[in-house]
């Protein structure tokens, strides 16, 4: 189940941490970075970066699995996490993530999303959704980030 977080409450702020971590130090092995600007992240940090999260649920035990989070600023829907729990791998939350937050884009013009350019798995996700790479570029000294872009249909 999708639902939206409230990222101010402490404890859902933690929720998302716990997942955002083990998420990111996933990326970090297969992109051979560990300077990730989303894994020095606080619950503090999360709390005041005034972006909107979702997450994925289950169903069952209603623990946090997957969540990804967004700011929407001159109609444009600007995803900065999508995370899932390496527990929580190939069951299809990331997919289900990206797929709902499309559904939120009615009044923006484009989605832009950016990520590890070594990140196979997420940029064939990307992809699947037709986004298309739009560049390439280094965000610190050996750490390649790829940036894609979904033009929204009216």
């Amino acid at each position: 189940m999708i639902k939206p977080i409230q990222i101010k409450l402490d404890h859902n702020a933690k929720m998302v941490l716990d997942v955002q971590i083990p998420s990111y130090l996933v990326e970090a092995e297969l992109i051979q970075s560990h300077d990730l600007p989303p894994l020095k992240d606080t619950i503090d940090s999360l709390q005041q970066c005034d972006e909107t999260f979702y997450g994925y649920f289950d169903d069952n035990t209603m623990q946090l699995l997957g969540a990804i989070s967004f700011k929407i600023e001159d109609a444009v829907l600007d995803i900065h996490r999508l995370i899932v729990h390496p527990d929580s791998f190939r069951r299809g939350i990331a997919n289900a993530l990206l797929t709902y937050i499309q559904t939120l884009a009615i009044d923006c013009t484009k989605i832009i999303v950016s990520t590890g350019a070594a990140n196979v798995p997420a940029k064939e996700l990307y992809l699947k959704h037709n986004f298309h790479a739009i560049g390439v570029i280094e965000l610190l000294p050996n750490l390649l980030i790829t940036s894609f872009e979904k033009m929204i249909v009216l």
